[in-house]
């Protein structure tokens, strides 16, 4: 089973069949949203199959599309939530990898327009790349009027829950250069919030800016291979020897497929095993990446196969 080529069958797994599937991997990438916790709760048996996992040597990793927080923040959530010793460098937000993304990659050489918060301003600021808030004070004034800023080479969007008009009409602006680099930290659509409600994710926010630009954005986050590709050059990681668990199909489980690892689904967050078993009747050839290799209720159903090598 593990370490074969994938069927991608979305098989539900349990007893003997994680223990055979967590014995052939060395390296474990999580989602949080959804999989390791929910909003300021953990997802039940998550600290303890975190804490037994690494007892077991194995390399752990964290990686989010959520880009409202700094690594330093994300380390004490963890601790906040009873997670021993996640270390910042175990994780690799999409506002990390997207400052590494336009330092290294980009190698920019001028101010990038952010839009975003402190998550995205605060992991710019570590890497030493220059950048223009989106939320400079320009109160009272329209596109028309506003100051832009001479030496913009690239707009970055991320979630932003104090997005105007004015930031998406000074993007726009920027962005008529075709030589200024079009960044998003992720593509997600949407976030579930408390009480069924919703909020609009970087996806979308991404969305406006393409149809407005008629330009296509470089996507950073999940399901590009770029934070993987982070990963395996600070940590040597083999993607056949690593398992990507996560909640959603559209970003966690193709992030998987896109980077050749096996997959998991989890069913605490925000995908469902009919949503899954949908992709594997359909007969279009680019939904088949969607489907998870396997799947569990919860990551809590690691646990008794760690515990029996307590």
């Amino acid at each position: 089973m593990a370490g074969a080529v994938s069927s991608r069958s979305c098989q539900k797994i349990r007893g003997a069949q994680i223990r055979e599937l967590l014995d052939s991997k060395q390296s474990v990438l999580f989602d949080c949203d959804g999989v390791i916790w929910n909003g300021e709760k953990a997802v039940a048996g998550a600290t303890d199959v975190v804490r037994l996992l690494k007892k077991r040597g194995k390399n752990v990793f964290f990686v989010t599309n959520n880009c409202t927080r700094p690594r330093e923040k994300y380390v004490q959530k963890f601790s906040r939530l009873g997670f021993a010793d996640v270390a910042q460098e175990d994780i690799f937000s999409s506002a990390y990898c997207s400052a590494l993304y336009l330092r290294d990659v980009v190698k920019v050489r001028g101010k990038v327009f952010a839009i975003g918060g402190d998550g995205v301003h605060s992991e710019l600021r570590d890497a030493c790349v220059s950048f223009v808030e989106g939320d400079a004070d320009d109160s009272g004034m329209s596109i028309v009027d506003c100051p832009l800023e001479p030496d913009v080479k690239a707009v970055l969007v991320g979630y932003d829950d104090r997005l105007t008009f004015l930031k998406l009409a000074k993007a726009c602006c920027y962005l008529q250069n075709a030589e200024c680099h079009f960044l998003a930290t992720d593509p997600d659509p949407w976030h579930p919030l408390r009480q069924g409600r919703v909020t609009p994710g970087s996806g979308s926010l991404t969305a406006a800016l393409e149809t407005a630009t008629g330009r296509k954005a470089t996507v950073i986050g999940k399901p590009s291979r770029f934070m993987f590709e982070c990963i395996a050059s600070q940590f040597g990681v083999d993607p056949a020897r690593s398992l990507m668990v996560g909640d959603r199909l559209e970003t966690d489980i193709l992030f998987g497929a896109n980077c050749g690892m096996e997959t998991l689904l989890t069913l605490t967050g925000v995908s469902t095993l009919q949503e899954a078993q949908g992709y594997v009747d359909s007969d279009a050839p680019d939904k088949k990446d969607l489907v998870p290799d396997y799947v569990v209720d919860s990551i809590a159903d690691l646990l008794p196969l760690l515990e029996e090598d307590e």
